[in-house]
């Protein structure tokens, strides 16, 4: 309930500041500029309620979408076959962390933080460090609209509800859900009861690469190009919505619909100052204060516990 009380108050106090935030335009703005950290974060979440981290979530992304642009803008790839080579790059990076992870017994923290380098070094050696634009129609599929009642949205909006629906069904309602859960609780005590805790994490890892590439798609389809700078920030913003979602960082605790609920109250604060005239620089100020008021209400309850 935290999240969702959190938000609450956020749309309460931007409402009562500005008369332009409390219209269907700007939520739907709100939501097209949350899309893209939401579909990361759902592999962030993965990840870390089996007590993991991935710092590799944005670079790895943005390989992805250079992968899809060129394939077929300059090998002439048929545009669904660019994108899917794009999600099987981003989803080998998450099975490559997670191999490397369970092989080697290596901690997650360095693991995808040599990947993160990889992945940034690949992308501005594949791109030349140019931005890719003339895409086919299929990249941009996302981004068109459609009318409900007097606001616009996205299809990339529709697409991030389903999203967090499967997730959602697949983490509460499905026995390997649950063996996630168990693997980040106490993995020594998941593979006494005969969790392959292993596979479970190897699993993981790839699928999150999975939503990378699903992300990357998403972004392409609101620029219209593929940016080999892109993914700067998205490594901190991911882990924002996930802790402020109310997901552990010890793992084995969180739900996933929070984590779309922590995408929201970032992109509604950032939306809600932007529209008072505060400098983007105090925007990230709030924002720290509010990650780390989040890990201290997690710490606090994990005593508790």
């Amino acid at each position: 309930m935290g999240p969702l009380v959190a938000l609450l108050l956020a749309i309460v106090f931007f409402s009562l500041q500005s008369d332009r935030f409390l219209t269907g335009q700007n939520f739907s703005l709100i939501l097209q500029q949350v899309s893209v950290v939401a579909v990361l974060a759902i592999g962030q979440t993965l990840i870390i309620l089996t007590a993991g981290i991935d710092l590799s979530v944005g670079f790895v992304m943005a390989l992805g979408t250079m992968v899809m642009a060129k394939f077929a803008v300059e090998l002439g790839l048929p545009p669904l076959l660019a994108i899917l080579c794009g999600i099987a790059i981003t989803s080998g990076f998450g099975f490559l962390n997670g191999f490397l992870i369970t092989r080697f017994n290596l901690p997650p923290f360095i693991v995808t933080l040599g990947t993160m380098n990889i992945a940034f070094a690949l992308t501005q050696i594949y791109s030349k460090a140019q931005t890719v634009s003339g895409l086919p129609e299929a990249h941009l599929f996302w981004g068109n609209t459609f009318r409900l009642g007097e606001t616009v949205f996205t299809y990339g909006v529709v697409l991030v509800i389903i999203l967090y629906l499967l997730v959602w069904f697949f983490l509460s309602e499905t026995a390997p859900g649950r063996h996630l859960y168990a693997v980040g609780n106490n993995p020594e005590a998941a593979r006494l009861m005969g969790i392959p805790t292993q596979r479970v994490l190897l699993l993981t890892y790839t699928i999150a690469g999975f939503f990378y590439g699903i992300a990357g798609w998403l972004l392409i389809s609101r620029t219209s190009v593929a940016d080999p700078n892109a993914g700067q920030t998205e490594n901190l913003e991911t882990i924002t919505a996930v802790v402020l979602g109310g997901t552990s960082l010890f793992g084995g605790r969180g739900m996933i619909l929070g984590t779309l609920l922590g995408a929201l109250i970032v992109g509604v604060f950032r939306n809600g100052l932007t529209l008072m005239g505060v400098s983007s620089v105090y925007q990230v100020l709030i924002t720290g204060i509010l990650v780390i008021l989040a890990v201290v209400a997690d710490q606090i309850s994990k005593r508790r516990n």
